[in-house]
């Protein structure tokens, strides 16, 4: 099975965290379904969301940042407005400084993503843009959601 055909045959289960999203009218493009755009604003929204909520970071007064060092989308159906989408976060590699996530988007209620897509994260210190060992509140809120990614 490649790679692509394995994320397509993701289920909700496979993810620890969901955040609802709304499409917005503004979402879509010219052809009628969500901006390709439009799929990294919400994986960056339900990452940040969760890494505030559950992970104790304050974009505000973090003395550490995660830097996006690479990202990447696989699409399987449109979406359009008007829906409902459910994001599906998990981490698949977890390291010293580094975290890898992927994100699923769901139409509401249903089985398999329509999308699944992530990115790496790099946490650096704020001033200096170093390279930092993450805090230990982040990488235990980032084991609740960590997965070996399976073999695809």
């Amino acid at each position: 099975m490649s790679e692509s055909q394995g994320l397509k045959q993701l289920r909700r289960s496979d993810f620890g965290y969901f955040l609802s999203y709304r499409t917005r009218w503004s979402d879509n493009d010219q052809y009628s379904h969500i901006n390709n755009s439009i799929y990294y604003h919400l994986f960056d929204s339900v990452v940040n969301t969760y890494l505030i909520e559950h992970c104790g970071q304050n974009p505000q007064t973090s003395p550490f940042i995660g830097l996006v060092v690479s990202s990447w989308c696989q699409f399987f159906a449109p979406l359009s407005f008007p829906e409902v989408l459910d994001l599906g976060l998990r981490v698949t590699k977890l390291g010293i400084s580094s975290v890898a996530y992927e994100i699923g988007v769901f139409r509401e209620k249903e089985e398999h993503p329509s999308a699944v897509g992530g990115y790496t994260h790099v946490f650096v210190e704020s001033g200096s843009r170093k390279s930092a060992p993450m805090r230990k509140e982040m990488k235990d809120g980032l084991e609740k959601v960590f997965t070996a990614k399976a073999k695809l």
